[in-house]
């Protein structure tokens, strides 16, 4: 993990619950806010992205975790936000992208579609990852409305 403590908002639904709680342990050298959820049961995905994505849009927290079934609800939930750059990612190399050509500032994993193990892997390219600017830079300034 990153040598600096980072501030990390966290949040998931219930297919994503368990990984969520995987990953506080992983990231337990860091600032962890929880945003929920607190139990297995059957939520709605939004209750959870809307908190991370104001929490990293106002400037709390360096980055936001985000996981649920697909990923796909919670990235599209995140993304609402103008400030709010959330990348699905399920691969290593796509985690890297997403930080180095887009400067992602939440990572969303799909619970279903990734192991725990890979899930960790993934979580740590996202927050060793720099963004390289530049090109890049201009691109990403043209992302908001």
């Amino acid at each position: 993990m990153p040598t600096e403590k980072l501030t990390i908002a966290i949040g998931a639904d219930h297919a994503g619950f368990n990984y969520k709680e995987m990953l506080k342990t992983f990231l337990n050298s860091h600032e962890i806010k929880d945003f929920g959820t607190f139990g297995p049961a059957s939520v709605d995905y939004p209750d959870f992205a809307h908190p991370v994505a104001s929490a990293v849009e106002n400037g709390g927290f360096t980055f936001g975790i985000l996981i649920c079934g697909s990923a796909n609800g919670v990235a599209i939930t995140a993304n609402k936000h103008q400030q709010i750059r959330a990348a699905i990612c399920w691969q290593n190399e796509i985690a890297a992208l997403a930080r180095q050509h887009n400067d992602a500032n939440i990572l969303c994993l799909p619970a279903r579609f990734v192991s725990e193990e890979l899930a960790k892997e993934i979580t740590h390219t996202f927050l060793t990852t720099t963004f390289e600017g530049g090109r890049h830079q201009t691109r990403v300034s043209k992302v908001s409305c």
